[in-house]
């Protein structure tokens, strides 16, 4: 039976992943590589997930079936949520080879709360949301959201706070502001981000962003329950 490790990665492209194998002392070079160089044109991967397995080439053989409908032709690469593939391999027998710092019940369990998180923002329906709020030290915060296919895209215009706090997540730091002004659009993951590209710190986006009157979007989540 040859021993061998299952991964899968997100790329730049969200809601494209890629899922691949290779063995357990070639791990860190096929990531190294894949992470920095990309590939089939795509950039922005970061590995997720790794678990050393028995038999990995009928697991890997397994995934390809399991998800044919899913995957980029000629490649490896598949239009999923990250969090499923996790579930699945997570479960399988094996030593976690990534990450480290966390169990495979953890990790499942991770995944498995993840997807139930983003269960509840397909629930919020497309169109246009807003945000007013008034920021001690700053002043008056004015935003438009736009939501399209479960993403929360901040909308060019919008008047941002400045940061307070240390830690920063990544969709604040590489929005393009000036002049407390977003200069474009930013695609957002959750209510929650999109909430930090305007208010520069951490807040509840289920309750800052309101629909056109002025309910917030906490309605949505609570009224599908």
């Amino acid at each position: 039976m040859a021993k061998g490790v299952l991964y899968c990665m997100t790329t730049v492209v969200s809601g494209l992943i890629k899922i691949g194998k290779t063995t357990a002392d070639s791990f860190e070079s096929r990531m190294y590589n894949l992470e920095r160089h990309g590939y089939c044109n795509v950039t922005g991967l970061k590995r997720h997930f790794a678990i050393e397995v028995e038999d990995y080439d009928e697991k890997e053989t397994l995934l390809d079936d399991i998800f044919s409908k899913s995957r980029v032709p000629n490649s490896e690469l598949f239009a999923l949520d990250i969090d499923l593939v996790v579930q699945l391999l997570s479960s399988f027998d094996g030593k976690q080879i990534y990450p480290q710092n966390e169990s495979k019940e953890e990790v499942f369990r991770s995944a498995a709360t993840e997807r139930a998180i983003r269960a509840d923002w397909d629930k919020v329906p497309d169109g246009k949301y807003y945000l007013h709020r008034v920021k001690r030290g700053f002043g008056r915060i004015e935003a438009t959201m736009r939501v399209e296919g479960g993403l929360f895209i901040v909308e060019k215009g919008s008047v941002c706070a400045p940061v307070t706090g240390r830690v920063v997540p990544e969709v604040r730091a590489n929005a393009v502001i000036r002049n407390n002004v977003l200069q474009e659009d930013v695609a957002c993951t959750s209510p929650s981000n999109a909430g930090w590209v305007v208010i520069g710190a951490e807040n509840d986006g289920w309750r800052e962003w309101k629909n056109e009157e002025g309910q917030p979007i906490d309605i949505y989540r609570t009224h599908a329950q």
